[in-house]
């Protein structure tokens, strides 16, 4: 329902969808420049386009009495912190146990400016043998453009060069907020914060 009203909602002020979703079943979307909250209703309204039910990960905690419920049904997936596993394993075991999930990653992991994004987004897909599936928004133009997936390979600083050319000139709607797209194992070879 949530999804549908999204969909409204875009389709009435004018948005317009550019590309399209791979046809596999399994795979993670990394929505870009991320700047305000109004990108979360962007990217549902895009997906529910698609048809498809897209999934996201948030602390578990948020999943307890009353609003478990409701998060599970918007497409929640808790991550548990007190484990012993790391969020990308979490994930991992998440695509393999799933017949279907689109999990959707904002890989600044905040609204605001930072010099670099985190790199989850990167080591779940890799872990979990799922392609990346870019998607831009740029509100100049009221359009979320889906790109072609990605298969994430030995390679970052390569992979990370087709998605810094996929996102180029994509604007935020706060555009001064717009995160570098880098991530820390570019510069340090070592395993960045994800």
């Amino acid at each position: 329902m949530l999804g549908r009203l999204a969909l409204r909602w875009f389709r009435l002020t004018g948005w317009e969808i550019e590309g399209d979703l791979p046809p596999e079943p399994k795979f993670v979307v990394v929505g870009a420049p991320h700047t305000t909250n109004w990108d979360f209703v962007a990217m549902l309204a895009v997906l529910t386009a698609f048809g498809v039910r897209a999934s996201f990960m948030a602390k578990d905690g948020l999943f307890r009495a009353p609003f478990g419920f409701i998060m599970r049904r918007l497409g929640g997936i808790p991550i548990r912190r007190e484990v012993n596993e790391s969020v990308v394993e979490q994930m991992a075991s998440a695509f393999s146990a799933a017949a279907s999930l689109i999990l959707v990653i904002a890989p600044s992991g905040t609204r605001r400016h930072s010099n670099n994004w985190k790199s989850g987004f990167y080591h779940i897909a890799r872990t979990a043998g799922v392609p990346i599936v870019p998607a831009r928004i740029h509100y100049p133009a009221k359009a979320v453009t889906i790109g072609p997936p990605l298969a994430a390979s030995d390679d970052l600083t390569a992979d990370m060069d087709v998605l810094r050319d996929f996102y180029a000139g994509a604007e935020g709607k706060y555009p001064e907020q717009v995160s570098e797209i880098r991530l820390v194992e570019e510069e340090t070879g070592r395993p960045g914060p994800t």
